[in-house]
């Protein structure tokens, strides 16, 4: 008797082999990069709590998207974030954090950056080596994914991965989760924006920032619309890589997370029963 049908007959859909050593190594590598790259890169925001748009800033110039910092009003001082011109009171979040009787004023509070008091050369040091280890992860990953189908099979969305959207949609609403040899159209398609949109443009922008690279690379600034904006679109790709980030917690938490992890961990995955047991391309 087959391990499929013993599997089936027990409730249960056979045990896969999802997940390579690349896609599991690189997956945790990205998890570590990507925790001190946000918390070092909160630190360096704090040297200067502003986004612009264009290629200067300056006390001179009105082009300020966002601007995070402290005010003094009849009341004692604020936090207060200011986004498009639309001014908000953070206090106790954004611009002024801690206790009442010695506040922190700093755009983002020191329990999220890295170090936790202001050092923005420690900042600096960790945010790079980070993220030249997030750069190196990211070439294994498209290279091995490449050579062993992984883009191919699971991460380029295809004509039927397109039409089964809406489908996918009423599904996760409803927390009713197949799992298969493969992923799933929404999974497809938000992975797609992670590897091929969002960590290119993080990159690639990050590089934009640095004056050595500039002179290697000129060209950069004329693609991003100047420094600032270069600064500016990194940060939007950090917030949209954050939300990414806290949906796939909850969908794998909805999913099943013992499963989940096991993937990630040894490579095996439980399918939902009736999954053929093997078949299609290696993982």
């Amino acid at each position: 008797m087959s391990e499929q049908t013993i599997s089936d007959r027990a409730g249960k859909g056979p045990l896969i082999y999802r997940q390579s050593i690349w896609t599991r190594v690189t997956h945790w590598l990205w998890a570590i990069c990507l925790f001190f790259l946000l918390l070092s890169g909160l630190q360096i925001f704090n040297a200067h709590p502003a986004l612009y748009i264009g290629q200067q800033s300056g006390f001179e110039f009105d082009n300020a998207v966002l601007e995070i910092g402290a005010v003094n009003t009849d009341a004692g001082a604020r936090g207060q974030t200011t986004l498009f011109g639309q001014t908000f009171d953070t206090t106790g979040v954004l611009g002024m954090s801690g206790p009442a009787e010695q506040p922190q004023f700093t755009a983002f509070p020191g329990a999220v950056t890295i170090p936790s008091y202001r050092d923005l050369a420690t900042g600096r040091v960790v945010h790079f080596f980070f993220g030249w280890v997030f750069v190196f992860t990211m070439f294994v990953w498209f290279l091995a994914s490449f050579i062993n189908g992984h883009i191919r099979r699971d991460i380029v969305p295809l004509g039927d991965d397109l039409k089964g959207v809406p489908k996918d949609v009423a599904d996760h609403a409803r927390l009713r989760f197949h799992h298969g040899r493969s992923y799933g159209p929404l999974q497809k398609l938000s992975y797609f924006g992670v590897f091929f949109i969002l960590f290119p443009l993080i990159v690639l922008t990050g590089l934009t920032m640095s004056p050595g690279m500039n002179s290697i690379a000129p060209f950069l600034l004329d693609i991003f619309g100047g420094r600032q904006t270069a600064r500016t679109i990194h940060f939007v790709v950090m917030v949209l890589l954050v939300g990414f980030f806290i949906i796939h917690i909850a969908m794998v938490l909805a999913a099943g997370p013992l499963n989940e992890l096991r993937s990630m961990i040894t490579g095996w995955y439980r399918a939902s029963p009736g999954t053929p047991a093997s078949g299609g391309d290696k993982p």
